[in-house]
């Protein structure tokens, strides 16, 4: 006897239902599908492999037997074996394809999705009375034109509790230590809605400018504070102000640093090493480095 398995992520053909600018640097664009049933999330810092068009193509090109088979086919957009179909797509035809986190899922009445939410950095974006500070990327650009209408596929989970989710706090903890930049606020500000009411937490997010700051609702017993860029002097403020601060008393901490790679690894050390938390206890995400695509880091393995 065999048993099925199912696949832990597959291809979802998605298009934008509509757009909002959060603020000069972050914009939430919502997308829907009607495989979207089948895309099954337990939501935190859940990770999406997002293709993207180029300018003049109506939707993004992916490998035709994997992008548009059947939503309920146990192979046609499964995810397996996608990687090398989509590399020998020709260059300027090749979907981009960025990395993101879910920012939100909504469900219909019978508990299947039926939107989901994802929030884009714009860099090299303006906004008014926000000049551009750097060129924009694909996504950037392809964001700030995003329309009803405009077509995307996602990698996205097929199951709940999947290895692209990184928030895993262990049983014991007593506090939780969020820091991120403007990369990794969509996935923390989903990190403390999910956390309950018992919960603490010690919470710094950095932004680009005071406008891109967020409302952010959880029930736990939280403390959040938003750092803005444009008052601070580049990482060292930032590791100076973590060093500054009384973190609550705790015997079991649990620490979660998102970003730029660099200032994850050093704000890792600060942890680690003059702060004394396990280092089992730390989860480091680099969500991009500083001066290089993504292209460019999967390149360096």
């Amino acid at each position: 006897m065999t048993t099925a398995v199912a696949a832990p992520f597959r291809f979802f053909s998605l298009q934008v239902v509509r757009t909002r600018r959060l603020g000069p640097s972050l914009a939430r664009v919502t997308f829907a599908g009607p495989d979207l049933g089948a895309f099954h999330s337990d939501g935190l810092d859940q990770s999406l492999s997002l293709f993207l068009p180029h300018p003049g193509q109506s939707e993004p090109a992916v490998p035709v037997e994997l992008g548009r088979g059947s939503p309920g086919s146990s192979e046609a957009g499964s995810g397996r074996g996608w990687w090398q179909g989509w590399r020998e797509l020709p260059d300027g035809v090749r979907a981009v394809m960025r990395s993101y986190t879910l920012r939100a899922l909504r469900r219909d009445e019978d508990g299947n999705t039926a939107e989901i939410d994802i929030d884009f950095v714009l860099h090299g974006i303006g906004a008014p009375g926000h000049g551009a500070t750097c060129a924009a990327g694909p996504a950037a650009r392809w964001a700030a034109g995003a329309a009803p209408g405009s077509r995307v596929y996602v990698l996205g989970p097929a199951v709940a509790d999947n290895r692209a989710i990184r928030f895993r706090p262990p049983g014991d903890t007593d506090l939780v230590v969020i820091w991120g930049d403007e990369t990794a606020v969509p996935a923390a500000c989903a990190i403390m809605e999910s956390l309950p009411a018992h919960a603490r937490a010690r919470v710094w997010l950095e932004v680009p400018h005071a406008d891109d700051v967020q409302e952010l609702r959880t029930a736990a017993d939280a403390e959040v504070t938003w750092l803005v860029r444009d008052a601070a002097d580049g990482p060292a403020a930032t590791l100076a102000t973590l060093r500054g601060a009384q973190l609550p008393p705790a015997e079991h901490p649990y620490v979660w640093i998102a970003g730029e790679s660099a200032r994850v690894k050093q704000l890792r050390r600060h942890f680690v090493g003059e702060r004394g938390v396990d280092r089992r206890r730390v989860t480091f995400v680099g969500y991009w480095r500083q001066g290089l695509t993504e292209e460019q880091l999967r390149e360096q393995g």
